[in-house]
């Protein structure tokens, strides 16, 4: 479901993605309280969630999609760019944050990635995350962090320091010079070491002093 207050983005968006078999639009909103009933009536797996929609803003709805199906995947696709809505967006169980100056060719991998388990920031607003966390400094209650970054070695490490860049595996693979397969081999054994699910944990433990810098 794309749920946008403007039909032009959305017509545009369901022509986009009638190009990818993978997908099907099955409806569209203009607001969350439409949105919310579609849900209710039809069967959903996905919905793509401006922010600023009248009445009640996207962020502000991710957690009603949720509780009327947990199993539901619900992306930001906006032109928000304020750290504020991306991590209340996160908070409140957004598989993705996606700005609407994204490269269109690549917004159906993206979506695909994140139908298959992945949670995709936009490099942007990954970037914006990491340096906020940053300066916040590491959260307290995070005394075993230490013991599980002892457990990667050294091309984990590298890795780990990769993703929290929003670096893809693609691109993690051309830059460290090795196979994608042999990053994806890497990245699941960094999921069990540190005990995480999905990138953007990852790249959360790393911005909140989990992962010191590479030597």
């Amino acid at each position: 479901m794309v749920v946008d207050d403007h039909p032009l983005f959305r017509r545009g968006l369901v022509s986009l993605l009638s190009y990818d078999q993978r997908f099907h639009v099955v409806c569209e909103a203009g607001d969350v309280s439409e949105a919310l009933r579609l849900v209710r009536s039809m069967s959903v797996e996905l919905v793509l969630l401006d922010n600023h929609l009248p009445g009640v803003r996207g962020v502000d709805a991710i957690a009603s999609f949720k509780e009327l199906d947990p199993s539901l995947k619900v992306v930001m696709l906006t032109v928000s760019e304020d750290e504020d809505d991306l991590a209340k967006a996160l908070k409140s169980g957004a598989d993705g944050y996606l700005l609407k100056t994204a490269d269109s060719e690549q917004l159906s991998e993206t979506l695909h990635r994140i139908m298959e388990g992945e949670s995709v920031i936009s490099p942007q607003m990954m970037n914006k995350l990491v340096a906020t966390l940053r300066h916040q400094g590491r959260p307290s209650g995070e005394q075993s962090d230490r013991s599980k970054t002892e457990r990667l070695s050294p091309r984990e490490h590298e890795i780990v320091l990769l993703i929290a860049k929003g670096l893809s595996n693609k691109l993690i693979a051309r830059e460290l010079d090795i196979a994608e397969t042999t990053v994806k081999i890497h990245v699941q054994h960094v999921f069990k070491k540190l005990e995480l699910s999905s990138r953007v944990q990852v790249a959360l433990f790393a911005a909140s002093g989990g992962l010191p810098p590479a030597a």
